[in-house]
């Protein structure tokens, strides 16, 4: 059985119009992508922790650990895996943001949609939005393509996205999409398209294309300057790394011919 409600609400302000955005580490997150991007959007928009569930429904333990931390020499504190959200004003536009961000949860999936759910509710949220990012064979020197699926045709249309036509194993990202069409809430889910063949650590590249179509899309005004810095350092490594290795260069080259022969 659930315990008590898995809601923990620090705060509650009155938000206008506000769009949740939410990321999940882990499976729905190639390259932290999708939350380095949400990182990046609560540091500028200042956005204050205002809420969280409750882990204890919904992580096992023993796959996203608790962590000991050492506060003073002999004081040690456990922080608990968590899925926390953040309220920020958005800059440029007359609507406020919620950001959602933490590991997948491992289990109780529905339990966790509803209390996300709920949350939009209690707080007046308009849409939802799902931020993703996958491996695919994709040609790092292009723009980072983005697919997208919504509840909605007019979302796909003015987020002018590639409809995505994946099947397969899903991951939460792909339940909240549903549980939102149930409820009758706009829902729009963001996925960047990476490299396969590029070590798999952050990609400064996915979290900029997607806080940009984000921006853009919303009408929020963000410094995107310090990503696009590490965006570009990121491709001049990745550019190094392809020229130094023979068989990596031989597969991009394959892969640029057959771009060009579709």
């Amino acid at each position: 059985t659930m315990s008590s409600d898995p809601i923990l609400y620090e705060s509650r302000n009155p938000l206008r119009q506000p769009v949740l955005v939410v990321a999940f580490a882990g499976w729905n997150d190639a390259g932290a992508a999708a939350t380095t991007a949400i990182r990046y959007l609560t540091e500028q928009l200042v956005a204050a922790k205002f809420a969280s569930i409750d882990p204890e429904d919904f992580y096992d333990f023993s796959v996203q650990r608790p962590v000991v931390r050492l506060v003073q020499a002999t004081d040690r504190q456990i922080q608990w895996p968590s899925y926390d959200f953040y309220q920020g004003a958005g800059i440029g536009t007359e609507r406020d943001f919620i950001l959602g961000l933490g590991a997948e949860p491992n289990m109780r999936w529905r339990g966790f949609c509803d209390a996300i759910l709920r949350i939009a509710r209690d707080t007046g949220v308009e849409m939802i939005v799902s931020l993703g990012a996958y491996l695919d064979e994709v040609l790092y020197t292009r723009p980072v393509p983005l697919t997208g699926t919504s509840t909605e045709e007019k979302l796909i249309t003015e987020l002018d996205l590639i409809p995505s036509r994946y099947q397969g194993p899903t991951g939460i990202v792909g339940i909240i999409g549903e549980a939102c069409r149930r409820e009758g809430i706009p829902h729009a889910s963001l996925w960047a398209a990476l490299p396969h063949y590029l070590p798999a650590t952050p990609n400064p590249r996915g979290a900029l294309a997607l806080v940009l179509r984000l921006s853009q899309w919303l009408g929020l005004r963000v410094d995107t300057g310090p990503l696009e810095r590490a965006a570009a350092d990121f491709q001049s490594k990745v550019n190094e790394a392809v020229n130094s290795d023979p068989n990596l260069s031989a597969f991009i080259r394959e892969l640029k011919k057959r771009e060009f022969e579709q």
